[in-house]
């Protein structure tokens, strides 16, 4: 009998986009974090960097363009079965992107896609991913980012 093959670290990427005082969130149709409000990204290509990844999770999940992508900060996501094994673990690289054009149109797989002010994060909640509230205060917070 065969141990299962250990669970390695999969490098993924959130696009955050701030339009003035606003961020764009998705409402996640599947695993992990299915039915709550978070920012769009997903799991790295092979042979594409973070930045490529960035945009085009946000194109695919809401049809948004976006240019001039830098890294915001690196979460990791980790989390254990009920034996303690772990069961997953994302490098989430946060990537702030600058809204270009586009209306949000939740597709791929999100729900739903808007636009939320920083009350309206805060308000969400348990229906929001984790550090969702945090990611938003913390891109709000650089300089000339809300306009």
């Amino acid at each position: 009998m065969s141990s299962p093959p250990p669970v390695r670290p999969i490098p993924a990427v959130l696009a955050l986009v701030a339009r003035g005082e606003e961020m764009l969130l998705v409402r996640r149709a599947n695993p992990p974090d299915q039915g709550l409000w978070g920012f769009p990204g997903g799991r790295i290509e092979p042979g594409e960097t973070y930045l490529d990844a960035a945009l085009r999770e946000l194109h695919e999940e809401t049809g948004i363009a976006a240019d001039a992508p830098r890294l915001l900060t690196v979460l990791d996501f980790i989390e254990h079965d009920g034996s303690g094994a772990l069961a997953h673990h994302f490098a989430m690289i946060v990537v702030l992107c600058r809204w270009r054009s586009g209306e949000a149109v939740a597709a791929d797989d999100a729900l739903e896609a808007r636009w939320f002010d920083r009350s309206a994060v805060a308000d969400l909640g348990s229906r929001a991913s984790l550090k969702v509230t945090y990611l938003a205060d913390l891109a709000l917070a650089l300089p000339g980012e809300a306009s």
